[in-house]
């Protein structure tokens, strides 16, 4: 899987929409900072409570929008509140998640940042099958990301120098990065989903450890 070709089918997807997601990040960031640090001021602890409550619901708002701009469909802002319908399953997927990467961050940092590439897809998953649990979702996404975890990872980290550009802007420029990243991890899913024959879009690497594989 070459990162350039999907970011370049990133940049044609988006094209003639950058400004207009910009009011989606807005109010993602500003609605996350203002339960994370706001009232974590007023009420110290409760804005991480504030933030595992409403990051699911945020997200999956998020996640549907790129996945109708991928699909080519319109979509409207009012849109990325649509998680907010689906809350008990929304909040129940980003809080095991969270757990789960937190559990294996104790290990190291490494087993930490593994389980959260395992994870990855799981809000795409939810997104696209609104009658399966958030369990069974973490393990489909732990099914998918077998053999593709390095590849997402070396996704992610091609971003890295547009990520230190936007914090020169004193975070501003990721108005628009977010919506460059999310596309390219749309572009990624669509990428190693199962074709609903049963088959695989691409056919994956088998992973191993000391030739055992995992």
């Amino acid at each position: 899987m070459i990162v350039g070709e999907i970011r370049q089918e990133a940049r044609g997807i988006l094209q003639g929409l950058w400004t207009s997601l910009v009011p989606v990040w807005f109010l993602f960031y500003v609605i996350l900072m203002a339960a994370g640090g706001v009232i974590d001021l007023i009420i110290p602890v409760f804005g991480t409570v504030a933030t595992l409550i409403i990051g699911g619901p945020m997200y999956m708002g998020v996640t549907r929008i790129f996945l109708r701009i991928y699909n080519k469909e319109s979509f409207e802002l009012v849109q990325m509140f649509d998680g907010f319908k689906d809350f008990a399953r929304t909040f129940s997927a980003y809080l095991l998640m969270a757990i789960y990467t937190f559990l294996w961050s104790l290990l190291l940092i490494v087993p930490g940042i593994i389980a959260g590439l395992s994870y990855s897809m799981t809000f795409f998953i939810m997104a696209e099958n609104p009658n399966i649990s958030a369990s069974d979702a973490i393990r489909q996404s732990k099914q998918m990301m077998m053999g593709y975890k390095w590849e997402l990872f070396r996704l992610g980290l091609s971003f890295i120098g547009w990520v230190l550009l936007s914090s020169l802007t004193f975070g501003i420029g990721f108005l628009w990065l977010s919506s460059y990243y999310m596309t390219a991890f749309v572009i990624f899913y669509h990428k190693i989903k199962p074709l609903q024959e049963g088959s695989s879009a691409y056919e994956a690497p088998v992973e191993t450890i000391h030739g055992e594989v995992v």
